[in-house]
């Protein structure tokens, strides 16, 4: 089996399912799944024929939207809410990417110690003292 072959068996995001598969995994009916894509809630990858594959990834997400659906949220809502979390995520990888580079550069180039700050006496109030 080719390398090409095996990363795209272990890929999340390759479409390899059709809609009817789809719609068995996901529990939903293929009429669900083509209104799904057009609300554009779940957008699987085409074949050159304009058919649609569902990757692993598309089938959490088609169960997501069940879930939301059922918890009562409408559509406009669900899609507010993936739109949402995708930029959290696309966010806290720049984060971590970020984090990554300053701890690089504080290893590079370590902070000069600051001298250390005078703390203030602590006084603690002590009820049997006082009677």
């Amino acid at each position: 089996m080719s390398e090409e072959k095996k990363q795209q068996e272990l890929d999340d995001d390759a479409g390899l399912y059709v809609i009817s598969v789809a719609a068995e995994l996901s529990g939903l009916h293929p009429q669900t799944l083509r209104q799904y894509d057009r609300l554009g809630l779940v957008s699987p990858s085409r074949t050159t024929g304009r058919n649609r594959r569902y990757s692993l990834r598309d089938i959490a997400s088609l169960r997501m939207v069940q879930r939301l659906v059922g918890e009562g949220i409408n559509h406009a809502g669900i899609k507010r809410i993936i739109e949402l979390e995708t930029a959290m995520a696309n966010m806290a990888l720049e984060v971590a990417q970020l984090r990554i580079e300053v701890d690089a550069l504080l290893e590079q180039n370590p902070p000069k110690s600051l001298p250390p700050k005078r703390k203030a006496p602590v006084i603690v109030y002590d009820e049997d003292k006082e009677r």
